[in-house]
């Protein structure tokens, strides 16, 4: 199956029909070339599986599918990140945290306050693309349990380090204060020259990005304080 994003064309070899399945809406259109191929071993399927879990094959076969993926992608300035992102007036905002802080929550606090303003372009595992002029975030297939995201790029304006709080307070971080939040947020490859690709893009990424932390809570005042300051109003 070919499948299309962030810029690139995906000859996406799979052996179980739950990929195939999540990827529809990103397929190709007819005749178009890939960028590259990917497929799974059985073994490298079997790794993805959790200690102590038993999840299907055919979702493990997803999940090293992607990790495929976006080990190729390093060669297209393109990395995979874990967060929440979304547009609103044509810029995007990405929002970051450990599994469970409430990302997602705070995404949907957006949606809530400003309505159609906001398009959810990915809400689990974007990818990021580091150009000239910014870094740029795309919606993925691999979008989280609710399956938000659209297949288009947007160039963001702020990414958002949260964590849960009483009150609302954000306030701007360098880039020293960022570097190692962004990277525990980045998927790391496991070979030395994947990695080495990933830091010099993580590297490129921060001097092109305006940074925040934000303690949050759950009222949807949080995106009202969000947007007013990583906006600058």
């Amino acid at each position: 199956m070919l499948i299309q994003f962030a810029g690139l064309t995906v000859d996406m070899q799979t052996r179980y029909g739950y990929t195939d399945a999540m990827c529809e809406k990103y397929r190709a259109p007819e005749g178009a070339i890939p960028d590259f191929s990917v497929s799974c071993t059985d073994e490298e399927i079997l790794q993805e599986q959790p200690a102590g879990m038993d999840y299907p094959i055919a979702y493990l076969e997803s999940l090293a599918i992607y990790r495929k993926i976006s080990r190729e992608a390093l060669a297209y300035q393109t990395f995979l990140f874990h967060g929440s992102v979304l547009e609103m007036d044509g810029e995007g905002y990405l929002f970051t945290a450990p599994s469970g802080t409430g990302k997602s929550t705070h995404a949907r606090l957006w949606r809530e306050v400003f309505g159609d303003r906001v398009t959810m372009i990915n809400d689990d595992k974007p990818f990021l693309t580091v150009k000239k002029d910014g870094l740029y975030a795309s919606g993925t297939p691999w979008d989280g349990k609710h399956r938000l995201s659209t297949n288009k790029t947007v160039k963001l304006r702020a990414i958002c380090f949260l964590e849960r709080g009483e009150h609302n307070r954000i306030r701007p971080l360098t880039r020293g204060e960022s570097y190692g939040k962004l990277l525990i947020q980045t998927n790391r490859p496991k070979d030395p020259v994947g990695m080495q690709a990933t830091l010099l893009l993580l590297d490129r990424a921060a001097e092109r990005m305006s940074f925040w932390q934000m303690s949050c809570n759950m009222d949807p005042e949080a995106a009202t304080v969000a947007y007013q300051a990583m906006k600058g109003k």
